[in-house]
């Protein structure tokens, strides 16, 4: 009986440090290089328009990427469109918790005409696709060389989804062809408040 009780117990503080880490499916977007217009596998196309590149290799982009074999482009237009993608997570973010986790971001100035720099805005939702809290934006990306960016943030509710975002620069009234590169998006971890 005590041991039946023990093992109950290790069970269920193994479950809650499960939650400590939320797994990010296919977070360094591996596919088949070369690949235009593919969604990554273990993401969900959000906007309208979405054709993420599986990179290097295609539209004149050949960064070597930051972790494994491949990466993920997603541009802006000049009509005003612009891509996004999400995917539902193994755990939900829990609301008032601290949670963190990194991404390595570049730019390409060879992207076939969508060259200009734009900044990466990552968001949770209570539902596919839904932007409930912006977790986090870029200044706009120049650097052709990837940089690892730490995010760090507060839940304000229970969200299951993660959802990434190309975007234009701030102010700007005149939406153009830019380009983000991403990366080695980590596993999301709990934290302690700041």
């Amino acid at each position: 009986m005590v041991f039946q009780k023990i093992f109950i117990l290790l069970i269920f503080s193994f479950g809650l440090q499960a939650q400590d880490v939320i797994p990010v499916t296919n977070g360094s977007f591996e596919g088949e290089n070369n690949t235009a217009a593919t969604i990554p596998q273990g993401w969900s196309p959000c906007r309208m328009g979405t054709t993420p590149d599986l990179l290097p290799g295609s539209w004149g982009v050949y960064t070597i990427p930051a972790h494994g074999a491949t990466y993920v482009g997603l541009i802006t237009r000049d009509d005003g469109s612009y891509e996004s993608i999400g995917q539902r997570l193994a755990y939900p973010m829990l609301k008032g918790n601290c949670y963190s986790f990194s991404l390595d971001l570049a730019h390409s100035k060879t992207y076939s005409g969508y060259n200009l720099p734009i900044r990466l805005r990552v968001w949770a939702g209570k539902s596919i696709c839904a932007k409930d809290q912006l977790l986090w934006e870029s200044d706009l990306i120049y650097e052709q060389n990837w940089h690892t960016f730490e995010i760090r943030f507060l839940t304000k509710n229970t969200y299951q989804y993660l959802i990434i975002e190309a975007y234009f620069a701030p102010g700007v009234f005149i939406k153009y062809r830019g380009n983000v590169l991403i990366d080695h998006i980590t596993d999301i971890v709990k934290c302690d408040r700041a």
